[in-house]
């Protein structure tokens, strides 16, 4: 299955369609996103603004082996960004930095790696150890 986000006029998704991969392909075989954008629109009977997305890719790494599509899949409320050609997911916390390589968001101090669970905290930009009972 092929996956096409729409986006609104923001280039926010708004919606993630799964798209037979038959649909996409051409005469030859190759797959082409047009097709798959000009099916859903027809499907529709709209004109929106189509992006395929890589469900199997998340920080520019295809979880496959395969060539990593867009850095991310996309979901709702994920930013198309045009120059860097990726969906970024929406930024959990103002102190948080986008990694341009993956567009992943990260927090401003590394998680702990001792084996317990951590929650961020943002008004003491830290990990707070979660109860674990």
């Amino acid at each position: 299955m092929a996956s096409f986000a729409k986006l609104n006029s923001n280039n926010i998704v708004i919606t993630v369609e799964a798209v037979v991969n038959e649909v996409i392909k051409d005469l030859n075989g190759v797959e082409q996103e047009q097709l798959g954008i000009d099916f859903l629109n027809q499907l529709y009977n709209t004109n929106d603004n189509w992006k395929q997305t890589s469900y199997n890719t998340h920080g520019g790494i295809h979880n496959n082996g395969g060539t990593p599509f867009r850095k991310n899949h996309a979901g709702i409320g994920y930013t198309y960004d045009e120059i860097r050609n990726a969906f970024i997911p929406p930024k959990p916390f103002n102190s948080w930095i986008l990694n341009e390589t993956t567009c992943i968001w990260e927090s401003p101090v590394v998680y702990p790696t001792d084996g317990n669970r951590y929650i961020w905290n943002e008004s003491t930009l830290s990990w707070d150890l979660l109860d674990n009972n």
